[in-house]
């Protein structure tokens, strides 16, 4: 059966800009503006996320971005004896790391092993494998590094047989605790510091009341939800509509919208932050090469010339600080009774009117989502 490919298209704004710093974004704390692109059908979500961009300029700075780690992970697994075998083989591997660092080196221009992390149960032996990538988000990369390691230890004789290229302990896309402890992806914060003034007129509401809704909603809601390592009010609204319009395997925001929103009521104003402990994003491979998508890579930066590594780092300080200003504007609206449904009649029906006024073409390119 032939099997043809199509290209869906969904409908996408770019919203902003973003005023930005951060060393992935601009050097020696200086900031810049970029518009990003929104790839989704929940067309509210352009002008929430434009009010936060809208905010962002109006800070000094703006939402202030840092790339905490980045790493991305393949957990192999292997079947021993015995636990007492298993524990044995562990030790044996871990002692023999640098061959195995250069194992991966001869096998890959841009793939580096940088960690080993052993788990056993019974005697089964899981190796978390921790890879510097680049600028490749890195699946296959650490996939085909795995099989080249794999077949190294195997030959070593430890009394290991083979179980898995990948035995669930990496963890990919799925919801689990080990990406946010070990790490997997890039690790990114995302802050921003604004005055009372500016928390009552742009956002109506206050800093005493963000922190709290932060705090019942995001943190003790999720809690009781019982959410791993999670807590906050929609993420995956913003990283599945980035992630679809910049050609990202949109199944990693599982793990990509596990992170946590915090905030506190200052002195000088409401401190905001979003952190995303596991943001699996690449500016090259699969799905790079398409058209629209690297014109989109191209516009926000991410195609420039720079040292391994640093255009995926840019793009997702990008994708951090956009989740803020989603998450900004969406916890302000639920400070106040009944804001959150009108907002999304209103803008609802202004979309329908503009639809109506519209060609296709005309509607699937809006710009400036605060205005959407």
């Amino acid at each position: 059966m032939n099997q043809q490919t199509t290209i869906t298209g969904i409908p996408t704004t770019w919203v902003g800009p973003l005023r930005v710093s951060g060393e992935a974004l601009a050097p020696n704390g200086t900031h810049t503006e970029v518009a990003v692109p929104l790839a989704t059908y929940e067309t509210p979500l352009w002008p929430s996320v434009g009010r936060g961009a809208s905010i962002s300029r109006e800070i000094e700075g703006g939402i202030r971005t840092v790339i905490v780690d980045e790493r991305m992970t393949r957990s192999v697994l292997f079947v021993a004896e015995s636990a007492i075998g298993a524990e044995a083989a562990a030790r044996a591997i871990r002692h023999r790391t640098p061959e195995l660092e250069a194992v991966v080196e001869a096998g890959s221009n841009h793939c580096r092993l940088i960690e080993i992390h052993p788990e056993i149960v019974g005697n089964l032996l899981f190796v978390r494998f921790a890879f510097r990538t680049n600028d490749a988000s890195g699946h296959n990369m650490v996939t085909q590094a795995s099989d080249s390691l794999m077949e190294r230890i195997l030959s070593w004789n430890l009394g290991l047989d083979y179980g898995s290229v990948s035995g669930n302990f990496c963890s990919d896309k799925k919801a689990t605790a080990v990406n946010g402890i070990l790490g997997r992806g890039r690790n990114v914060v995302a802050e921003i510091l604004l005055p009372h003034e500016v928390v009552e007129r742009r956002l109506r509401s206050t800093a005493e009341k963000m922190t709290e809704i932060v705090i019942r909603k995001d943190l003790v809601g999720s809690t009781i939800a019982g959410a791993l390592r999670s807590a906050n009010a929609h993420y995956a609204n913003m990283l599945l509509a980035f992630y679809l319009a910049t050609g990202q395997d949109a199944a990693n925001i599982v793990e990509g919208s596990q992170g946590i929103t915090y905030a506190e009521n200052r002195p000088e104003g409401l401190y905001f932050s979003t952190t995303l402990p596991h943001l699996i994003v690449g500016t090259v491979g699969n799905g790079k090469d398409l058209p629209h998508v690297d014109e989109a890579l191209e516009r926000l930066g991410c195609r420039e010339d720079r040292e391994p590594g640093a255009n995926s780092r840019r793009l997702a300080a990008l994708m951090a600080a956009t989740v803020l200003c989603g998450e900004l504007s969406l916890l302000a609206a639920q400070t106040n009774p009944g804001e959150l449904m009108d907002t999304h009649r209103q803008m609802e029906r202004k979309a329908d009117e503009q639809r109506a006024a519209e060609t296709p073409t005309d509607s699937a390119h809006r710009e400036d989502g605060e205005a959407a």
